[in-house]
Protein backbone atom coordinates (compact mmCIF):
# COMPACT_ATOMS: atom_id res chain seq x y z
CA UNK A 1 0.00 0.00 0.00
CA UNK A 2 1.44 3.57 -0.77
CA UNK A 3 2.21 6.14 1.55
CA UNK A 4 0.93 9.41 1.87
CA UNK A 5 2.35 11.58 4.33
CA UNK A 6 0.79 14.37 3.39
CA UNK A 7 -2.38 13.16 4.29
CA UNK A 8 -1.18 11.77 7.12
CA UNK A 9 0.29 15.39 8.54
CA UNK A 10 -3.90 16.64 7.58
CA UNK A 11 -5.22 13.17 9.68
CA UNK A 12 -2.82 13.64 12.80
CA UNK A 13 -2.98 17.77 13.25
CA UNK A 14 -6.90 18.74 11.17
CA UNK A 15 -8.67 15.59 13.15
CA UNK A 16 -6.21 14.99 16.35
CA UNK A 17 -3.28 16.08 18.46
CA UNK A 18 -0.69 15.86 16.01
CA UNK A 19 1.93 12.79 16.14
CA UNK A 20 3.39 11.21 19.34
CA UNK A 21 6.69 10.99 20.21
CA UNK A 22 8.92 7.92 20.85
CA UNK A 23 8.42 4.73 18.86
CA UNK A 24 4.25 5.67 18.36
CA UNK A 25 4.67 4.92 14.27
CA UNK A 26 1.71 7.68 14.09
CA UNK A 27 2.99 8.86 11.18
CA UNK A 28 3.56 6.09 9.93
CA UNK A 29 0.22 4.58 10.45
CA UNK A 30 -2.06 7.40 9.23
CA UNK A 31 0.45 7.49 5.90
CA UNK A 32 -1.05 3.86 5.25
CA UNK A 33 -4.33 4.59 5.53
CA UNK A 34 -5.42 8.38 6.74
CA UNK A 35 -8.73 8.36 6.54
CA UNK A 36 -9.21 5.05 8.39
CA UNK A 37 -6.45 5.98 11.22
CA UNK A 38 -8.98 8.84 12.04
CA UNK A 39 -12.21 6.66 11.49
CA UNK A 40 -11.07 4.24 13.97
CA UNK A 41 -11.54 7.00 16.99
CA UNK A 42 -15.21 6.64 15.52
CA UNK A 43 -15.39 2.92 16.44
CA UNK A 44 -14.19 3.17 19.97
CA UNK A 45 -16.84 5.28 21.42
CA UNK A 46 -16.37 4.00 24.94
CA UNK A 47 -13.15 5.80 24.88
CA UNK A 48 -14.31 9.36 24.95
CA UNK A 49 -15.55 8.25 28.52
CA UNK A 50 -13.44 9.32 31.19
CA UNK A 51 -14.27 7.44 34.24
CA UNK A 52 -11.69 7.33 37.48
CA UNK A 53 -12.17 6.28 41.04
CA UNK A 54 -10.71 9.76 41.70
CA UNK A 55 -13.09 11.61 39.87
CA UNK A 56 -16.34 11.98 41.50
CA UNK A 57 -20.28 12.71 40.30
CA UNK A 58 -21.43 16.00 40.85
CA UNK A 59 -23.19 15.41 43.58
CA UNK A 60 -20.25 14.18 45.45
CA UNK A 61 -18.48 17.01 44.77
CA UNK A 62 -21.45 19.13 45.84
CA UNK A 63 -21.11 17.61 49.13
CA UNK A 64 -17.58 18.20 49.40
CA UNK A 65 -17.69 21.71 48.56
CA UNK A 66 -20.70 22.72 50.78
CA UNK A 67 -18.48 20.86 53.72
CA UNK A 68 -15.66 22.93 52.59
CA UNK A 69 -17.51 25.94 52.66
CA UNK A 70 -19.19 25.21 56.13
CA UNK A 71 -15.86 24.73 57.43
CA UNK A 72 -14.73 28.21 55.57
CA UNK A 73 -17.71 30.08 57.50
CA UNK A 74 -17.22 28.20 60.81
CA UNK A 75 -13.15 29.14 60.56
CA UNK A 76 -14.05 32.87 59.72
CA UNK A 77 -16.39 33.81 62.38
CA UNK A 78 -14.11 32.29 65.32
CA UNK A 79 -11.74 34.66 63.91
CA UNK A 80 -14.10 37.22 64.27
CA UNK A 81 -15.15 36.79 67.09
CA UNK A 82 -11.05 36.16 68.88
CA UNK A 83 -10.65 39.49 67.58
CA UNK A 84 -13.32 41.24 68.87
CA UNK A 85 -12.60 39.37 72.19
CA UNK A 86 -8.99 40.90 72.27
CA UNK A 87 -10.28 44.59 71.26
CA UNK A 88 -12.51 44.02 74.16
CA UNK A 89 -9.07 43.14 76.37
CA UNK A 90 -7.13 46.46 75.04
CA UNK A 91 -10.26 48.41 75.52
CA UNK A 92 -10.54 47.39 79.58
CA UNK A 93 -13.02 45.14 79.31
CA UNK A 94 -13.46 42.21 81.50
CA UNK A 95 -11.34 39.45 79.90
CA UNK A 96 -13.12 36.36 78.01
CA UNK A 97 -14.31 33.30 80.19
CA UNK A 98 -11.23 31.13 81.17
CA UNK A 99 -9.50 29.07 78.47
CA UNK A 100 -10.15 25.76 77.45
CA UNK A 101 -7.94 23.20 79.82
CA UNK A 102 -6.26 22.32 76.35
CA UNK A 103 -5.25 25.59 75.79
CA UNK A 104 -1.89 27.01 77.65
CA UNK A 105 -2.23 29.71 80.61
CA UNK A 106 -1.94 32.98 79.59
CA UNK A 107 1.63 32.98 81.45
CA UNK A 108 2.52 30.91 79.17
CA UNK A 109 2.57 33.80 76.52
CA UNK A 110 4.25 36.24 78.65
CA UNK A 111 7.37 33.93 79.76
CA UNK A 112 7.74 32.93 76.37
CA UNK A 113 8.27 36.67 75.17
CA UNK A 114 10.73 37.39 78.33
CA UNK A 115 12.68 34.46 77.12
CA UNK A 116 12.50 35.54 73.73
CA UNK A 117 14.19 38.66 75.06
CA UNK A 118 16.64 36.80 76.34
CA UNK A 119 17.95 34.93 73.13
CA UNK A 120 21.01 36.03 71.28
CA UNK A 121 20.81 38.00 68.76
CA UNK A 122 22.04 35.60 66.16
CA UNK A 123 19.01 32.37 67.57
CA UNK A 124 16.49 36.02 67.26
CA UNK A 125 17.69 36.15 63.70
CA UNK A 126 17.02 32.84 63.12
CA UNK A 127 14.14 32.24 64.33
CA UNK A 128 12.91 35.52 62.51
CA UNK A 129 14.52 34.03 58.70
CA UNK A 130 12.34 30.76 59.40
CA UNK A 131 9.38 33.03 60.06
CA UNK A 132 9.99 34.33 56.65
CA UNK A 133 10.32 31.45 54.77
CA UNK A 134 7.03 30.06 56.12
CA UNK A 135 5.47 33.12 55.04
CA UNK A 136 6.78 32.35 51.39
CA UNK A 137 5.88 28.77 51.78
CA UNK A 138 2.57 28.17 49.09
CA UNK A 139 -0.29 27.87 50.66
CA UNK A 140 -1.80 24.40 50.73
CA UNK A 141 -4.49 23.75 48.08
CA UNK A 142 -7.88 23.91 49.41
CA UNK A 143 -10.53 20.77 48.22
CA UNK A 144 -11.61 23.12 45.51
CA UNK A 145 -8.45 23.58 43.65
CA UNK A 146 -7.45 19.78 44.59
CA UNK A 147 -10.37 18.68 42.62
CA UNK A 148 -9.98 21.55 39.57
CA UNK A 149 -6.30 20.33 38.97
CA UNK A 150 -7.07 16.68 39.80
CA UNK A 151 -10.05 16.90 36.81
CA UNK A 152 -7.27 18.74 34.31
CA UNK A 153 -4.33 16.19 34.74
CA UNK A 154 -7.33 13.36 33.89
CA UNK A 155 -7.84 15.67 30.84
CA UNK A 156 -4.65 16.30 29.80
CA UNK A 157 -3.51 12.52 30.67
CA UNK A 158 -5.85 11.17 28.28
CA UNK A 159 -5.26 13.70 25.29
CA UNK A 160 -1.98 12.90 25.31
CA UNK A 161 -1.92 8.86 25.28
CA UNK A 162 -4.86 8.61 22.69
CA UNK A 163 -3.71 7.25 18.94
CA UNK A 164 -5.13 9.91 16.54
CA UNK A 165 -7.02 11.98 19.25
CA UNK A 166 -10.19 12.72 16.74
CA UNK A 167 -12.48 11.59 20.13
CA UNK A 168 -10.51 13.73 22.02
CA UNK A 169 -10.87 16.83 19.49
CA UNK A 170 -14.92 16.25 19.59
CA UNK A 171 -14.63 16.39 23.27
CA UNK A 172 -12.96 19.88 23.38
CA UNK A 173 -15.31 21.09 20.29
CA UNK A 174 -18.53 20.14 22.07
CA UNK A 175 -17.45 21.22 25.46
CA UNK A 176 -16.46 25.12 24.58
CA UNK A 177 -19.90 24.38 22.57
CA UNK A 178 -21.84 23.91 25.42
CA UNK A 179 -19.12 26.14 28.08
CA UNK A 180 -19.22 26.71 31.22
CA UNK A 181 -16.23 28.53 33.37
CA UNK A 182 -14.84 27.73 35.81
CA UNK A 183 -13.92 31.22 37.02
CA UNK A 184 -17.51 31.36 38.26
CA UNK A 185 -17.52 30.80 42.05
CA UNK A 186 -16.49 27.66 43.87
CA UNK A 187 -18.95 25.58 42.41
CA UNK A 188 -17.91 26.47 39.11
CA UNK A 189 -14.44 25.18 39.66
CA UNK A 190 -15.81 22.35 41.30
CA UNK A 191 -17.60 20.87 38.59
CA UNK A 192 -16.00 22.39 35.52
CA UNK A 193 -14.58 18.59 35.18
CA UNK A 194 -17.84 16.70 36.11
CA UNK A 195 -19.84 18.71 33.51
CA UNK A 196 -17.63 17.88 31.07
CA UNK A 197 -17.28 14.25 31.96
CA UNK A 198 -21.10 13.53 32.44
CA UNK A 199 -22.84 16.05 29.36
CA UNK A 200 -20.76 15.73 26.94
CA UNK A 201 -18.45 12.81 26.98
CA UNK A 202 -21.13 10.33 26.92
CA UNK A 203 -22.82 11.93 24.10
CA UNK A 204 -20.39 13.09 21.51
CA UNK A 205 -21.16 9.71 19.43
CA UNK A 206 -25.12 10.00 20.44
CA UNK A 207 -27.45 12.43 19.31
CA UNK A 208 -27.52 16.23 19.33
CA UNK A 209 -30.54 16.56 21.34
CA UNK A 210 -29.26 13.96 24.09
CA UNK A 211 -26.28 16.19 24.31
CA UNK A 212 -28.46 19.13 24.66
CA UNK A 213 -31.09 17.86 27.36
CA UNK A 214 -27.80 16.41 29.54
CA UNK A 215 -26.25 20.11 29.14
CA UNK A 216 -29.00 22.42 29.86
CA UNK A 217 -30.02 20.12 32.94
CA UNK A 218 -26.44 20.12 34.49
CA UNK A 219 -26.23 21.59 37.69
CA UNK A 220 -23.03 23.00 36.43
CA UNK A 221 -24.53 24.85 33.53
CA UNK A 222 -27.77 25.75 35.75
CA UNK A 223 -25.47 27.70 38.29
CA UNK A 224 -23.51 29.44 35.36
CA UNK A 225 -26.17 30.48 33.97
CA UNK A 226 -27.68 31.73 36.76
CA UNK A 227 -31.10 29.38 36.32
CA UNK A 228 -31.69 28.77 40.00
CA UNK A 229 -32.68 32.53 40.38
CA UNK A 230 -35.12 32.16 37.62
CA UNK A 231 -38.80 32.38 38.92
CA UNK A 232 -41.92 32.38 37.77
CA UNK A 233 -43.20 35.40 37.90
CA UNK A 234 -47.06 34.07 38.60
CA UNK A 235 -45.38 30.94 40.28
CA UNK A 236 -45.95 30.09 44.28
CA UNK A 237 -41.86 31.37 44.44
CA UNK A 238 -42.25 34.04 42.45
CA UNK A 239 -45.59 35.71 44.52
CA UNK A 240 -43.69 34.66 47.87
CA UNK A 241 -40.20 36.08 46.57
CA UNK A 242 -41.50 38.85 44.23
CA UNK A 243 -38.71 38.15 42.09
CA UNK A 244 -39.40 36.52 38.61
CA UNK A 245 -37.43 35.46 35.20
CA UNK A 246 -33.61 35.34 34.72
CA UNK A 247 -33.48 34.62 31.14
CA UNK A 248 -29.61 33.83 30.68
CA UNK A 249 -30.05 30.19 30.11
CA UNK A 250 -32.63 30.55 27.59
CA UNK A 251 -31.27 33.15 25.54
CA UNK A 252 -27.55 31.27 25.25
CA UNK A 253 -29.86 27.92 24.63
CA UNK A 254 -30.70 29.86 21.45
CA UNK A 255 -28.26 31.68 20.64
CA UNK A 256 -25.26 29.85 21.36
CA UNK A 257 -26.56 26.19 22.13
CA UNK A 258 -28.76 25.87 19.20
CA UNK A 259 -30.18 28.19 16.05
CA UNK A 260 -27.58 30.81 16.06
CA UNK A 261 -28.11 34.57 16.01
CA UNK A 262 -29.78 36.03 12.78
CA UNK A 263 -31.88 32.64 12.87
CA UNK A 264 -35.53 34.36 12.59
CA UNK A 265 -36.42 33.74 16.67
CA UNK A 266 -37.06 37.20 18.56
CA UNK A 267 -37.07 38.53 22.35
CA UNK A 268 -40.61 37.37 23.06
CA UNK A 269 -39.28 33.31 22.08
CA UNK A 270 -36.34 33.78 24.50
CA UNK A 271 -38.79 34.62 27.21
CA UNK A 272 -41.29 32.11 26.30
CA UNK A 273 -38.37 29.63 26.30
CA UNK A 274 -37.31 31.35 29.84
CA UNK A 275 -40.82 30.64 31.51
CA UNK A 276 -40.80 26.97 30.35
CA UNK A 277 -37.61 26.19 31.96
CA UNK A 278 -38.31 27.85 35.48
CA UNK A 279 -38.09 25.57 37.70
CA UNK A 280 -35.00 23.84 36.14
CA UNK A 281 -32.31 24.26 39.24
CA UNK A 282 -30.32 22.47 41.52
CA UNK A 283 -30.42 20.88 45.03
CA UNK A 284 -28.41 22.80 47.13
CA UNK A 285 -26.67 22.79 50.31
CA UNK A 286 -29.95 21.97 52.61
CA UNK A 287 -30.92 19.16 50.41
CA UNK A 288 -34.66 20.13 50.67
CA UNK A 289 -35.63 18.71 47.29
CA UNK A 290 -33.28 16.14 47.13
CA UNK A 291 -29.67 15.08 47.58
CA UNK A 292 -27.47 18.62 47.32
CA UNK A 293 -25.90 19.02 44.14
CA UNK A 294 -28.27 17.02 41.53
CA UNK A 295 -30.94 18.25 38.89
CA UNK A 296 -34.13 18.98 40.18
CA UNK A 297 -37.63 20.45 38.80
CA UNK A 298 -39.04 22.47 41.59
CA UNK A 299 -42.67 22.61 40.32
CA UNK A 300 -43.28 26.09 42.82
CA UNK A 301 -40.81 28.06 41.14
CA UNK A 302 -42.47 26.91 37.30
CA UNK A 303 -44.12 29.88 35.34
CA UNK A 304 -47.95 28.21 35.35
CA UNK A 305 -49.72 27.59 31.97
CA UNK A 306 -49.23 27.31 28.18
CA UNK A 307 -46.44 28.87 26.75
CA UNK A 308 -46.06 29.92 22.65
CA UNK A 309 -42.63 29.46 21.38
CA UNK A 310 -41.46 29.46 18.02
CA UNK A 311 -45.02 29.58 16.68
CA UNK A 312 -45.86 26.48 18.81
CA UNK A 313 -47.57 26.35 22.03
CA UNK A 314 -46.33 24.12 24.74
CA UNK A 315 -49.24 23.07 27.03
CA UNK A 316 -48.06 23.25 31.48
CA UNK A 317 -46.73 19.84 31.67
CA UNK A 318 -44.52 20.97 34.40
CA UNK A 319 -40.75 18.93 33.16
CA UNK A 320 -41.86 17.55 30.26
CA UNK A 321 -42.68 20.97 28.58
CA UNK A 322 -39.28 22.15 28.82
CA UNK A 323 -38.37 18.95 27.86
CA UNK A 324 -40.75 18.91 24.67
CA UNK A 325 -39.66 22.58 23.83
CA UNK A 326 -35.65 21.63 23.80
CA UNK A 327 -36.21 18.38 21.59
CA UNK A 328 -38.10 20.72 19.07
CA UNK A 329 -35.62 23.70 18.65
CA UNK A 330 -32.43 20.93 18.55
CA UNK A 331 -34.74 19.33 15.50
CA UNK A 332 -35.08 23.22 13.99
CA UNK A 333 -33.65 23.72 10.35
CA UNK A 334 -31.57 26.67 11.73
CA UNK A 335 -30.17 24.34 14.07
CA UNK A 336 -28.37 22.13 11.50
CA UNK A 337 -27.26 24.81 9.97
CA UNK A 338 -25.27 26.10 12.86
CA UNK A 339 -24.35 23.45 13.86
CA UNK A 340 -22.55 22.30 10.64
CA UNK A 341 -21.35 25.62 9.91
CA UNK A 342 -19.85 25.56 13.17
CA UNK A 343 -18.42 22.47 13.20
CA UNK A 344 -16.69 22.62 9.80
CA UNK A 345 -15.30 25.62 10.49
CA UNK A 346 -13.22 23.98 13.55
CA UNK A 347 -12.08 21.44 11.51
CA UNK A 348 -11.21 22.49 8.49
CA UNK A 349 -11.27 26.35 7.68
CA UNK A 350 -12.69 30.11 9.22
CA UNK A 351 -14.47 30.12 5.91
CA UNK A 352 -15.32 26.51 5.40
CA UNK A 353 -16.05 24.81 2.13
CA UNK A 354 -19.97 25.48 1.08
CA UNK A 355 -20.37 22.20 0.23
CA UNK A 356 -19.17 20.74 2.87
CA UNK A 357 -21.77 22.99 5.16
CA UNK A 358 -24.54 21.87 3.35
CA UNK A 359 -23.85 17.96 3.63
CA UNK A 360 -22.97 18.31 6.87
CA UNK A 361 -26.57 20.05 7.34
CA UNK A 362 -28.29 17.56 5.70
CA UNK A 363 -27.04 14.57 7.38
CA UNK A 364 -27.54 16.12 10.62
CA UNK A 365 -30.97 17.02 9.73
CA UNK A 366 -31.89 13.36 7.92
CA UNK A 367 -30.07 11.29 11.10
CA UNK A 368 -32.19 13.47 14.11
CA UNK A 369 -28.62 15.19 14.69
CA UNK A 370 -26.78 11.57 15.17
CA UNK A 371 -23.03 13.50 15.97
CA UNK A 372 -21.44 10.00 15.00
CA UNK A 373 -22.94 10.59 11.47
CA UNK A 374 -22.16 14.10 11.37
CA UNK A 375 -18.14 13.37 12.40
CA UNK A 376 -18.21 10.36 10.20
CA UNK A 377 -19.43 12.78 7.17
CA UNK A 378 -16.88 15.08 8.09
CA UNK A 379 -13.98 13.07 7.78
CA UNK A 380 -15.18 11.14 4.10
CA UNK A 381 -15.31 14.53 2.74
CA UNK A 382 -12.99 15.72 0.14
CA UNK A 383 -13.20 18.75 1.32
CA UNK A 384 -12.15 18.44 5.02
CA UNK A 385 -8.83 16.82 3.00
CA UNK A 386 -8.32 18.77 0.00
CA UNK A 387 -8.27 22.52 2.53
CA UNK A 388 -5.17 23.81 3.39
CA UNK A 389 -3.80 23.50 6.66
CA UNK A 390 -4.37 27.41 7.72
CA UNK A 391 -5.96 27.34 11.07
CA UNK A 392 -3.77 28.20 13.84
CA UNK A 393 -4.33 25.57 16.97
CA UNK A 394 -5.64 26.93 19.75
CA UNK A 395 -3.50 27.50 22.99
CA UNK A 396 -4.81 23.96 24.12
CA UNK A 397 -3.89 21.84 21.10
CA UNK A 398 -0.96 23.45 20.75
CA UNK A 399 0.60 22.52 24.22
CA UNK A 400 -1.13 18.96 23.91
CA UNK A 401 0.98 18.54 20.34
CA UNK A 402 4.13 19.75 22.28
CA UNK A 403 3.71 17.52 25.18
CA UNK A 404 2.69 14.35 22.63
CA UNK A 405 5.76 15.04 20.70
CA UNK A 406 7.85 14.39 23.37
CA UNK A 407 6.78 11.98 25.06
CA UNK A 408 5.95 13.46 28.50
CA UNK A 409 2.72 11.98 30.44
CA UNK A 410 2.84 14.86 33.39
CA UNK A 411 2.03 13.33 36.95
CA UNK A 412 0.76 16.89 37.87
CA UNK A 413 -1.17 19.77 35.60
CA UNK A 414 1.04 23.04 36.94
CA UNK A 415 3.11 23.64 33.75
CA UNK A 416 0.08 22.83 31.18
CA UNK A 417 -2.54 25.21 33.22
CA UNK A 418 0.13 27.70 33.41
CA UNK A 419 0.54 27.85 30.12
CA UNK A 420 -2.79 27.99 28.79
CA UNK A 421 -3.41 30.90 31.32
CA UNK A 422 -0.33 32.65 29.77
CA UNK A 423 -1.70 32.21 26.14
CA UNK A 424 -5.27 33.43 27.02
CA UNK A 425 -7.21 30.25 27.22
CA UNK A 426 -7.63 28.85 30.78
CA UNK A 427 -8.63 25.33 31.11
CA UNK A 428 -12.53 25.32 31.20
CA UNK A 429 -12.58 29.27 32.04
CA UNK A 430 -13.73 31.49 29.04
CA UNK A 431 -14.45 35.24 29.35
CA UNK A 432 -17.84 34.69 28.72
CA UNK A 433 -20.66 31.91 27.51
CA UNK A 434 -19.95 32.11 23.92
CA UNK A 435 -16.50 29.88 24.52
CA UNK A 436 -13.35 30.44 23.29
CA UNK A 437 -12.55 31.96 20.01
CA UNK A 438 -12.17 29.35 17.28
CA UNK A 439 -10.20 31.46 14.23
CA UNK A 440 -7.19 32.58 13.01
CA UNK A 441 -7.58 36.08 14.15
CA UNK A 442 -7.80 34.94 17.41
CA UNK A 443 -4.59 32.57 17.83
CA UNK A 444 -2.82 34.05 15.52
CA UNK A 445 -1.82 37.71 16.65
CA UNK A 446 1.29 38.86 17.04
CA UNK A 447 1.17 39.52 20.94
CA UNK A 448 -0.32 35.40 21.42
CA UNK A 449 2.89 34.48 18.60
CA UNK A 450 5.66 35.85 20.89
CA UNK A 451 3.77 34.24 24.08
CA UNK A 452 4.53 30.63 21.89
CA UNK A 453 8.15 31.73 20.75
CA UNK A 454 8.34 32.16 25.05
CA UNK A 455 6.96 28.58 25.57
CA UNK A 456 8.88 26.99 22.92
CA UNK A 457 11.96 28.42 24.34
CA UNK A 458 11.40 27.53 27.83
CA UNK A 459 10.59 24.10 26.59
CA UNK A 460 13.60 23.55 24.25
CA UNK A 461 15.79 25.10 27.42
CA UNK A 462 15.02 22.37 29.42
CA UNK A 463 14.90 19.20 27.33
CA UNK A 464 16.26 20.61 24.08
CA UNK A 465 19.70 18.90 24.68
CA UNK A 466 18.23 15.25 25.28
CA UNK A 467 16.49 15.23 21.67
CA UNK A 468 17.90 15.56 18.46
CA UNK A 469 15.08 18.19 17.04
CA UNK A 470 15.44 16.69 13.17
CA UNK A 471 14.65 13.36 14.43
CA UNK A 472 11.38 14.52 16.10
CA UNK A 473 10.78 16.66 12.19
CA UNK A 474 10.72 13.31 10.66
CA UNK A 475 8.08 12.00 13.54
CA UNK A 476 5.61 15.25 13.46
CA UNK A 477 5.95 15.53 9.08
CA UNK A 478 8.22 13.63 7.49
CA UNK A 479 8.55 14.04 3.99
CA UNK A 480 5.72 16.45 4.07
CA UNK A 481 7.73 18.77 5.61
CA UNK A 482 8.93 22.07 4.05
CA UNK A 483 12.58 22.38 2.47
CA UNK A 484 12.23 25.87 3.99
CA UNK A 485 11.52 23.84 7.79
CA UNK A 486 14.36 21.77 7.06
CA UNK A 487 16.78 23.88 6.37
CA UNK A 488 15.99 26.13 9.15
CA UNK A 489 15.82 23.09 11.71
CA UNK A 490 19.37 21.99 10.07
CA UNK A 491 20.95 26.03 10.09
CA UNK A 492 20.07 26.10 14.11
CA UNK A 493 22.93 26.80 16.30
CA UNK A 494 21.86 24.35 18.79
CA UNK A 495 19.86 21.54 20.01
CA UNK A 496 17.60 23.94 22.22
CA UNK A 497 17.18 26.89 19.52
CA UNK A 498 16.59 23.90 16.50
CA UNK A 499 13.59 22.52 18.85
CA UNK A 500 12.34 25.77 19.32
CA UNK A 501 11.94 26.95 15.66
CA UNK A 502 10.24 23.08 14.93
CA UNK A 503 7.62 23.76 17.48
CA UNK A 504 7.37 27.22 15.92
CA UNK A 505 7.07 25.70 12.38
CA UNK A 506 3.92 25.83 10.08
CA UNK A 507 3.84 21.69 10.27
CA UNK A 508 3.39 22.03 13.94
CA UNK A 509 1.38 25.17 14.61
CA UNK A 510 -1.05 24.64 11.63
CA UNK A 511 -3.60 22.40 11.28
Amino acid sequence: MSRDPQAALMALNRFGFGARGGASGDLVNAASDPRGFVRADLQRPAAVRLEMPTLQPTPALAEVAFAYQAEVKQAREAAKANAKAAAGVADGKPAPPAQPSNSKPASAGVSNKMASMDMPAKDNADAQAQANDAAKAPKPLNVIQKTFRAEALARLQRALQVDCGFGERLVTFWSNHFCISAAKGQLGRMWAGSFEREAIRPHVFGRFSEMLMAVEQHPAMLFFLDNQQSLGPDSRAGQNRKRGLNENLAREIMELHTLGVGSGYTQADVTSLARIITGWTFVGRQGKLGPPGTFVFNANAHEPGPQTLLGKTYADTGLAQGEAALADIARHPATAKFIATKFARHFVADDPPPALVARLQDVFRRTDGDLKALATTLVDSDEAWQAPLTKMRSPYEYLIATGRLLDHMPEEPGRYLGGLNMLGQPLWSPSGPNGFPDTNAAWAAPEGMKLRLDIAAEVASRIGDNVDPRDLLELVAADAASQETRQTIQRAESRQQALALLLMSPEFQRR
